[in-house]
């Protein structure tokens, strides 16, 4: 039988002893783009990271490097152990930041990404760096304001790489 109701009865509709999952994080800006030496543009997405981690939180508080499960987006044209390079501007200082590509696994690539400025946190890094990843269906780059608009209204820590379409 189908039924409508309004959501704060929700608790009446699932059985007793189920697990529910509640995802309050924030979309981070996952998306790094590199220029290599010969002008072409590498994009690594930031999926979830390395094995070595017990939780993401512990990933995003790293200083000075981490490793990544990432997607790439020109991935023939950066070969193993090549090292791409961007130079940010934090507060008068350049911050240089640096991916490894340390192996293409059978689903994502695991790259290895380090900084010179070890008072930033990996979390940090992706602020100064990265780009929120809009899905393809929004047809534009990724603006400041999506920071704060591409989130849904009960995201309040940061860790997704992706908002719940359905939340938006």
């Amino acid at each position: 039988m189908i039924r409508e109701d309004i959501y704060r009865h929700i608790a009446a509709y699932i059985p007793e002893n189920s697990l529910v999952i509640f995802n309050n994080t924030k979309v981070v800006e996952a998306r790094l783009l590199f220029q290599k030496p010969t002008g072409g543009t590498i994009e690594i997405f930031c999926l979830e990271p390395g094995e070595e981690y017990p939780d993401i939180t512990t990933a995003m508080l790293e200083r000075s490097k981490v490793s990544w499960k990432c997607l790439i987006g020109g991935a023939s044209k950066w070969k193993t152990g090549q090292v791409l390079q961007k130079t940010l501007d934090s507060g008068g200082h350049d911050l240089v930041l640096q991916a490894v590509f340390k192996e293409k696994r059978q689903d994502y690539f695991l790259i290895e990404l380090n900084w010179n400025r070890p008072q930033y946190s990996f979390a940090e890094i992706l602020h100064l760096a990265g780009a929120i990843p809009l899905p393809p269906y929004i047809k534009r780059k990724a603006e400041d304001r999506d920071k704060e608009t591409y989130q849904t209204i009960y995201a309040h820590h940061d860790g997704s790489v992706a908002a719940p379409t359905a939340g938006l």
